[in-house]
């Protein structure tokens, strides 16, 4: 009987389960949901940088302390990081579906209480119920897309994947300056928060019709102890790195980070044993055996580090360093927006097919010779330099990334079994955040460790050009790293090997340990 055939039986005996069917290949639906997993993608990479751009609003209106200011970014980031890898075993657990509703509602619900916040103690605590929501959500989007598709179709979507990414990195920073320019009804900076209502209700209600239930195949459960070790492990880890320049770097802070190294190890050693008496651990260990899983983490935790510098210290350059307005600034990154997008759609669907990693590794030197010419530029002209002036750096630099975030999403769930896709998706989005976290820890050193504790008015532009070039150099030599690490990547794909996989004909997955699986 085929995929299509199983799907319209409504006898109980032929009725299909989420843990053993597989989508029909001319089911169009799927296509529908996967428009509802990308917005709600997008919705949450916006909401990451949206804040940056409204802080200054946010603490006049609402009377913020710089701690409280602090706490409305960190204690999004430090939620969301902690409760990736959970949220994703839960959707293997659950099912997709029903936790990618959960965090979608959540998500919206939070958006709400974030914008009607009365002080900023409730902003704190809606952010960090914010950055809970999105780790229930967003490992689901990777993992609804990787159960939904078979191998050959996949290039194609990672390509769209990577373009929102692209979207979102830029988005976020000129549409919260629009919303506080505008100054909607007189609400200041809540509307950056209340435009995610009609956004998530509209995923909520068609998510419900479009994405049908998909989970793992065999019985999990939920590793509590893991969930502690891991969350435990993190926040030790990340709690320092937020908070450490703005309290001077104190020693607990060092011995926090040292002993999430023990905490990390101890987690390693429980899963272990926990795989083998009851193949139900938190973190699927077997992962790391997968060459493209593991190489791919590696490379994705480098590449957050550069991002991390990056984007803080562009927005502190051209914001703080030559006094451009949130709308200015926020402008200037649509050529960098515009370029990422384009590069991710073109490497996968029509590059990676034909020249595999190379086109990785194009992309990282690529984005490095953009820094370079970033910094050349910024010498160049200094405080007068104009955003026409940015444009060809951050095009090179968009095109690099796009041929970089979409390709490397691809290469590293090229090989994962479907039954583990929840935790591959929250492991990939928990290095992420990870490297992030580390590049913001490390802009303490490499651009605020350039600039004096006292400057005059006169000082501060020249002090933050200095700062920023040599962060950029930096962000150079990480790319020049990212370059080397992906020569452990797989020359090509699997997806993208001649012929496709056995998993693209609809009969010829096994029906044991692999995973069939009807997601739309």
């Amino acid at each position: 009987m085929t995929s299509t055939e199983t799907s319209l039986e409504t006898s109980p005996e032929s009725a299909p389960d989420p843990r053993t069917a597989r989508a029909a290949p001319g089911d169009r639906r799927r296509w529908f949901a996967l428009a509802i997993v990308m917005t709600a993608a997008f919705m949450d990479l916006v909401d990451v940088t949206i804040v940056n751009i409204a802080i200054p609003s946010i603490q006049e209106d609402a009377g913020a302390s710089w701690s409280q200011i602090q706490w409305i970014t960190a204690g999004y980031a430090l939620a969301f990081a902690a409760g990736l890898i959970t949220g994703g075993r839960l959707g293997d657990i659950h099912g997709r579906k029903k936790l990618f509703l959960l965090g979608i509602g959540g998500f919206t619900l939070a958006s709400a209480l974030c914008g009607f916040a009365a002080n900023p103690e409730m902003l704190v605590a809606s952010r960090i119920l914010q950055g809970a929501m999105a780790a229930m959500m967003v490992p689901q989007v990777l993992s609804i897309v990787h159960a939904t598709f078979p191998a050959h179709e996949r290039g194609k979507v990672f390509g769209l994947f990577g373009a929102i990414v692209g979207l979102g990195a830029v988005s976020g920073p000129l549409l919260g300056a629009l919303l506080t320019e505008w100054n909607l009804f007189g609400l200041e900076w809540r509307p950056i928060f209340l435009i995610n209502l009609p956004v998530g209700v509209a995923g909520l209600i068609l998510g419900s019709r479009f994405i049908t239930e998909s989970k793992a195949p065999k019985a999990l459960k939920l590793d509590l102890v893991g969930v502690v070790l891991v969350t435990l492990g993190l926040l030790m880890l990340l709690y320092p790195l937020t908070r450490g320049r703005e309290l001077d770097w104190p020693v607990w802070g060092y011995v926090s980070m040292a002993g999430s190294i023990g905490v990390f190890g101890a987690l390693v050693a429980y899963e272990r044993r926990k795989g083998a008496r009851d193949g139900s651990p938190l973190i699927e260990l077997s992962l790391f055996r997968v060459r493209s899983f593991a190489a791919g983490v590696a490379v994705q935790t480098v590449f957050g580090i550069g991002l991390g510098v990056f984007f803080l210290v562009w927005t502190l350059y051209m914001q703080t360093g030559l006094g451009w307005s949130p709308l200015r600034a926020g402008l200037t990154g649509v050529p960098f927006s515009i370029a990422v997008s384009t590069a991710a759609g073109l490497s996968v669907q029509k590059l990676v097919p034909r020249f595999g990693r190379k086109v990785l590794q194009t992309g990282a030197l690529t984005m490095a010779l953009g820094v370079l010419l970033y910094i050349w530029e910024s010498e160049r002209y200094g405080l007068g330099i104009a955003p026409w002036q940015m444009a060809l750096p951050l095009v090179v630099m968009g095109v690099g990334m796009g041929l970089i975030v979409a390709p490397l999403t691809d290469a590293v769930l090229s090989d994962v079994p479907r039954e583990h896709a929840g935790s591959a998706s929250g492991l990939i989005n928990t290095v992420q955040q990870m490297g992030n976290a580390l590049g913001l820890g490390l802009v303490a050193v490499v651009f605020f460790g350039r600039i004096g504790d006292r400057l005059t008015p006169a000082d501060v532009g020249p002090a933050f050009v200095d700062a920023f070039e040599h962060a950029l150099g930096w962000v150079a030599l990480v790319m020049f790293a990212i370059f080397l690490l992906m020569f452990a990547l797989p020359k090509r794909p699997a997806q993208h090997l001649e012929g496709g996989g056995a998993e693209d004909a609809p009969e010829a997955a096994p029906s044991g340990d692999r995973e069939r699986e009807l997601v739309v």
